[in-house]
């Protein structure tokens, strides 16, 4: 596995995305172990964004549960449905917030949070995880966030029958 990733300087988010997709996918090659590869994961996005918290969510017992992330302390459990990430799971699909004082029902784990994006994790049709990624800045993620996140999880998926 690679001690290092190269992130673009100067660059696009979008051309940081790019950069990340064989590297991510590199990295989640060598390794079988999910928690070892969801912190990678993590660790790597936020080198190359800088992002106020990131971190996954993995369903178990009917629950979305913290699983590896990066930043301030973290709410424990999410329920189906419930909050930005919940509703993620429930919807099955991605959701962006540019304001998340104005989302019904967001969970506020950390009052400094004020944007947010929830990708859904599948495997075999089902969901069983999101990534959520938080910034402190309103409006701080767009079409491009959302596409670029997409793409690295499904290099995720991609591994995630190998991973235990």
């Amino acid at each position: 596995m690679a001690e290092s990733v190269f992130i673009p300087q100067n660059s696009t988010r979008k051309d940081i995305y790019d950069a990340l997709l064989p590297q991510i996918d590199g990295i989640l090659q060598t390794e079988t172990d999910l928690t070892a590869n969801l912190a990678n994961f993590v660790a790597v996005l936020k080198e190359a964004f800088g992002f106020f918290w990131i971190g996954f969510y993995w369903v178990k017992n009917e629950q979305l549960v913290l699983a590896p992330f990066q930043g301030t302390l973290a709410c424990t459990r999410i329920a189906f449905g419930k909050g930005v990430c919940g509703a993620s799971w429930k919807e099955q699909k991605t959701i962006l917030v540019p304001d998340v004082d104005a989302f019904p029902g967001h969970i506020a784990c950390s009052s400094l949070s004020k944007s947010e994006v929830v990708v859904p994790v599948f495997q075999n049709g089902k969901v069983v995880g999101v990534l959520d990624v938080d910034s402190d800045k309103l409006n701080d993620f767009d079409d491009q966030d959302q596409i670029g996140l997409e793409n690295l999880i499904k290099i995720l998926e991609k591994h995630l029958p190998k991973m235990q």
